[in-house]
Parts: C-alpha cells; structure tokens; sequence
C-alpha cells in the first residue's frame, strides 16, 4: 500500500495537487485531522481500498493540539514495513500568496480580526515548519500554474517505482530568485554567456544554435562533467538514507541559456543509468 500525505501553506496548491493523485487512482480525502491517520491505515491496509493507493491533505486547518502530534505519527506510520508512505510538502513564496488571495478574495483559514492575512501567513509557515522538516519532497509553487504543478505530482509522485529514487534538474536563473525546493544549487555563471551575442540572444538553451555554441566551449563540458561526478558520488548517499526525491538546482543569470543547456546535459546523463529523471526549465515555463 502506497500513503501519500500532502501538506504545504494555504494557497501554495493542496487542493491541485490531490485532484492530480485522485485522476490516476489514489483514494483521496482533504484536511484529514492528523490523528485519524493511523486509524486510516489500519482500515485501507484491511480492506485494500482502492488497490492501496491513498492520499490525504493534512495542514494548518487541523487544531493545534493535532497538528503537534503529527511528526511523530508520521514516523510510527513509515516505520510499518508493508507500507510505503511519502510526505509532499508544497510552498510558494510570501507575496505570491498573498496575491493569489487577493486575486481570489478568498478568507485564509488562520486569518482573524487580530490576525491580518500578511500575518496569517507568515504565522503558518512557522506552525508547519516541522512538518516540512520532515518532507520527502518539496516542490516551490511560486512560479507554476496549475497544469505544471499537476504534471510534476504525477511524474514525481504518482508514476514513482517504489524504492527507486526521483532526480529532478531544475534550471533557473538568479535575478529571478533561487528556487525554494532544491536540494543542490550549482552557479554556471562563470560559463560564457550567449546573451551578449546579439544573434544568439533569442534563442535558449534547448535550441541548436546555443547547444553548439556552449558544446564548443571546453569549460562547459568540464563543468557538466565535475557536477555529474559529484552527484555520482553523493546520490546513492541519499538513497542509502531513505531520501526518495532529490532536486538538483542549475543557475545562470536569466535561466535561459547556460543553466537550460546544463540541465538537459546532465538530465541526458543521468536516464543512462536512472529510471526516474525529470527536467524543468523554470524561467521557459514562465
């Protein structure tokens, strides 16, 4: 039996990224008090509920008094051998939340007369903060839509082999923020940059004409190889400590051209030998 239990501050995409589980067969249910879960277990372990799939919404609309609790059944759940239970945290950065509130109007659920949205926000992040201490995987919302957000929780949760790990390259580019879900950050900055030829400057890194130009590049090259060596290093590491999911940030300065190329090298690499690579370009899907 598979339990997938999602958590994440209000507004960042709970509700999508459930109905993206329940399209592709997971038992679902929303704002389960956590100390029912146990309970839950038992009885989808007993009557095989829904080929023993489930997935449950589990954040800061529960009382207090539960949302304490939850750490540690979290552990006493994962520790049962028959059970393969996984931990989506997902987040997005303050003002995108406070603008997807505004632009739905809608009440946030620790928000008060005493308490202001801005603070009910900023007061949720600290109430689930051991929570997402203990995530599998964390995904950063702020810069998708729904349809990427669907996309990524179906690739990298629902279509996941159990006991396989899930390697995710993500390019960005640092004047727009570094992304809040990576595991590794790696700056290709210092790689020559295509934006200052002015014939190549339209195009990104997933086009012809910027992968000849960085494949021609010695130092390019010596950079994708010193990365893919480090990771080969360390990923079994994390593997060997019970991590699922790893997400490997590539930097440049717009993410569009070196930190593209990079990631699709090192994501080309990586399926030779990995069942579960995925690549996304973060400034592209913009």
């Amino acid at each position: 039996m598979k339990l997938v239990v999602i958590s994440g501050r209000s507004g960042s995409g709970k509700s999508t990224a459930l109905q993206a589980l329940e399209d592709v067969g997971f038992y679902c249910i929303d704002n389960l008090p956590a100390t029912l879960l146990p309970e839950l277990v038992d009885q989808m372990t007993h009557e095989g509920k829904a080929g023993g799939l489930i997935a449950v919404s589990v954040d800061a609309r529960n009382v207090m008094s539960d949302l304490k609790q939850f750490p540690e059944i979290l552990r006493r759940i994962k520790s049962q051998s028959l059970l393969s239970c996984e931990l989506l945290f997902l987040d997005a950065s303050e003002p995108t939340l406070l603008k997807r509130y505004s632009a739905t109007r809608r009440k946030h659920p620790l928000s008060n007369e005493q308490q202001g949205l801005q603070e009910a926000i900023q007061y949720e992040r600290d109430l689930l903060e051991p929570i997402a201490d203990l995530a599998d995987i964390r995904v950063d919302t702020t810069r998708m839509n729904l349809y990427e957000l669907r996309d990524i929780v179906k690739l990298r949760v629902a279509q996941r082999a159990d006991q396989s790990l899930s390697l995710q390259f993500e390019s960005f580019g640092f004047k727009h923020g570094v992304p809040l879900d990576v595991d590794f950050t790696f700056d290709v900055r210092v790689l020559p940059n295509p934006y200052w030829i002015p014939e190549l400057r339209r195009f990104s890194g997933l086009d012809s004409e910027i992968q000849n130009f960085l494949g021609e590049a010695p130092e390019v090259g010596e950079m994708i190889e010193d990365i893919a060596r480090y990771l080969e290093r360390w990923l079994p590491r994390f593997k060997e400590n019970n991590r699922s999911y790893v997400t490997v940030g590539i930097g440049c300065t717009g993410g569009q051209h070196r930190s593209v190329y990079v990631a699709e090298q090192l994501s080309g690499y990586f399926r030779q030998s990995m069942d579960n690579v995925h690549i996304r370009h973060r400034e592209l899907n913009r």
